[in-house]
C-alpha cells in the first residue's frame, strides 16, 4: 500500500527516501516542507486510508533528524552520518546489561553476547562517522569487563595468582590485592597489566577495530 506514496511522491518531484514505513521527503525550505507535509499527510488518509502517527511526523532540519537509528550533518558540502545520541545510549544500556558484574551467566556466554552484539552494533552503524565514539567506548567496556573479572576473583590468593599469571611484579601484585578501592577504581588499576588485548584474547572484541574492517565510508 505505502508503494502507492512512493509513486505519488515521484509524480510530484520530490525527492525522498523510504524504508518500510519510515520515510523522509526533502524540501528546500521550511515553508515548502510544511506545505509538502500538508499535501502528503492528506493523500495517505484519504487516499490509502491509512493513519498517520502525528507526534513522528514532523518538519525538522536534516541535522536534527533521527533516522533509522542515523543522525545527519555536512561536511566539505556532502552529507555525512553519525549515530544518533539516542542509539549510543541505548547501546551503552546493552553494554552495561552484558557486562554487569551481578549477572549471572558464565564468562563463556557473556563473551559470546558481548561479540555478538559489537558484531551486529557495528555492522549496522557501519555508514556513520564514529572512530572517536568507539575509541572511548571500547575504553569504557573494557573497564567494566576489567571489574568483572576482579569481582570474579574474589579471594586475595586467587588474585594474587592471577595477576602474577598475567605477568605483574610480586610487589605489586601484594600492593594489589590489598587495595581496599572498589571494583570501579580497581578496573582502572590493573589495566596496567590486564591489558586491552588480553580482553581481546578473552573473546571481548574490539569495536573499533570491528569498525575499521566493516566500515563503508
Amino acid at each position: 500500500m505505502i508503494n502507492e506514496l512512493d509513486k505519488e511522491l515521484e509524480r510530484r518531484g520530490h525527492r525522498f527516501v523510504r524504508y518500510a514505513d519510515d520515510c523522509m521527503i526533502f524540501c528546500k525550505s521550511r515553508k515548502s516542507a510544511e506545505r509538502t507535509l500538508s499535501n502528503i499527510l492528506q493523500f495517505i488518509e484519504e487516499k490509502l486510508f491509512l493513519k498517520v502517527n502525528r507526534k513522528k511526523t514532523k518538519v525538522s532540519h536534516i541535522s536534527r533528524v533521527k533516522y533509522l537509528g542515523y543522525t545527519f550533518y555536512r561536511h566539505q558540502g556532502k552529507c555525512r552520518f553519525r549515530v544518533h545520541p539516542k542509539s549510543v545510549g541505548k547501546m551503552k544500556e546493552r553494554i552495561r546489561e552484558i557486562t554487569d558484574r551481578h549477572k549471572g551467566i558464565s564468562n563463556e556466554k557473556r563473551e559470546e553476547m558481548y561479540q555478538q552484539f559489537v558484531r551486529g552494533w557495528v555492522e549496522y552503524y557501519k555508514l556513520a562517522d564514529m572512530k572517536s565514539l568507539l575509541k572511548e567506548t571500547d575504553q569504557w567496556a573494557r573497564r567494566r569487563i576489567r571489574a568483572v573479572y576482579w569481582k570474579q576473583w574474589k579471594k586475595p590468593r586467587t588474585r594474587y595468582r592471577m595477576l602474577r599469571a598475567l605477568k605483574c611484579e610480586h610487589w605489586v601484585a601484594r600492593e594489589m590485592i590489598r587495595c581496599r578501592k572498589g571494583y570501579w577504581r580497581m578496573a582502572q588499576v590493573i589495566g596496567s597489566v590486564f591489558k586491552n588485548e588480553i580482553v581481546v584474547k578473552l573473546g571481548y572484541m574490539s569495536m573499533f577495530d570491528y569498525y575499521l574492517i566493516v566500515r563503508e565510508n
